[in-house]
Order: C-alpha cells, then sequence, then structure tokens
C-alpha cells in the first residue's frame, strides 16, 4: 500500500492503523502542534538519483575508513512555464493578469485614446522613446481602435503601468494608471519620468506588490 508518498508494507502479525491525513490532526509526538492544510503550486521538481550514475560515471568519495564509494546524487529542476502561470494564479483580477513588474513582459503601455489626433500621436511617441531611454520596457498602442478597446486589452495583457495619452495633450497633460487596483492621477507629461521611473525600479527591487 502507499501512504503518505512512502511504500508501507506491514508484517503479517502486525496491526497498524493508517489513514490519509487530515487538518486539524494532532502530531502524535507532540499533540500541541495541529496539521494545517494550504493550497500549494508546484513549479519545479526534486529528483533522488542515488548511486545509478556516480557508479556508471565512476563519481566517487572516500569514507572515514578509507573506502571509495559513489556519490548520492539528486537533482532538481524549475519550470519556466510554470512560475508564470503560479504567477498570473496568484495575481490577476476579473479583468485580467496582474503581472508584477519583476517578470512583467512590459513595464509601462503608452495608449493613444485617438490615433487620428495628431498631438496625441506625438506626445505619445515622444513619451515611448523617453521611456525605453530611461530603461523603461515599454510598448506603444497606436491602433486605431476606439478608447475603450485599448484599455480593456492593456488590462487583459496585466501590463503595471498605463500612460494615456488623450485630449489632455493639447495642454501637455497625462494619465497615469497603476494596473493594481487601477489608481489614476493626471501629470504633466514632462514629470511623468520622474514620477514613474523610482516607482518602477522600486517594484524591480520587490518592494511594490501586484494585484493581491
Amino acid at each position: 500500500m502507499s501512504w503518505s508518498g512512502l511504500n508501507v508494507v506491514p508484517a503479517a502479525d502486525q496491526v497498524v492503523d493508517l489513514r490519509a491525513a487530515q487538518p486539524g490532526d494532532r502530531c502524535l509526538h507532540d499533540p500541541t502542534q495541529v496539521l494545517e492544510a494550504s493550497r500549494g503550486i508546484e513549479v519545479g521538481h526534486i529528483f533522488q538519483l542515488g548511486r545509478k550514475y556516480s557508479a556508471a560515471l565512476e563519481a566517487t568519495f572516500t569514507t572515514e575508513a578509507g573506502v571509495d564509494e559513489p556519490l548520492w546524487m539528486g537533482c532538481y529542476g524549475i519550470g519556466v512555464s510554470r512560475l508564470a502561470q503560479a504567477a498570473v494564479e496568484q495575481h490577476h483580477d476579473r479583468d485580467g493578469i496582474c503581472w508584477p513588474t519583476a517578470i512583467a513582459p512590459f513595464e509601462a503601455i503608452v495608449v493613444i485614446a485617438n490615433a487620428a489626433d495628431e498631438a496625441q500621436r506625438t506626445l505619445a511617441e515622444q513619451l515611448y522613446t523617453d521611456l525605453q531611454a530611461a530603461g523603461i520596457d515599454a510598448l506603444l498602442d497606436d491602433r486605431s481602435e476606439r478608447a475603450g478597446v485599448k484599455f480593456k486589452d492593456a488590462d487583459l495583457l496585466g501590463i503595471p503601468w498605463r500612460v494615456v495619452v488623450g485630449r489632455g495633450a493639447a495642454t501637455g497633460l497625462v494619465e497615469l494608471v497603476q494596473r493594481a487596483g487601477g489608481a489614476k492621477q493626471e501629470l504633466e507629461a514632462s514629470a511623468l519620468l520622474s514620477t514613474l521611473v523610482p516607482t518602477i525600479e522600486r517594484e524591480r527591487a520587490g518592494l511594490a506588490g501586484a494585484c493581491p
């Protein structure tokens, strides 16, 4: 029979009481300790390789008795795609993904509300260039779609920050939207870098979170 991942083979004259552990069970050796259960996400594996490969490779160590023995081997693997899936599982809301900045495919997206407006397009392209020059992984949405469609797509993609260049472009104003929580602020386009770059640098270091 199998129990807790271990093969248990009781002797013919041995009586054992085996069952699946349940949350709330107390530890046999310390009844003050209670088993708790929580959901986990598997992102990697650990493999016990034993001595099969070390023996074949003649990879040995010397014991205290001076005897050469094959090494005990093990290995582990981290699934890159599993890490992304786990991040999305933990950081999302009803509108889509909320990428943590440290692993986001893009850190900011510049959205032109009306791509046919020359002032909006010019300002957006300049801000996009400035963000990239400042070391920010930026994306420019200059599609001819309606503004609402672009906003929805940006939320679905989960890019941490959205810079909206709309009607305020004529007076040099833009809207900065944080994906996590949806906080918005209107600011001068000239102040965008001094506002956003330090914030993204902190988020890269894990000092701010994504959607809970």
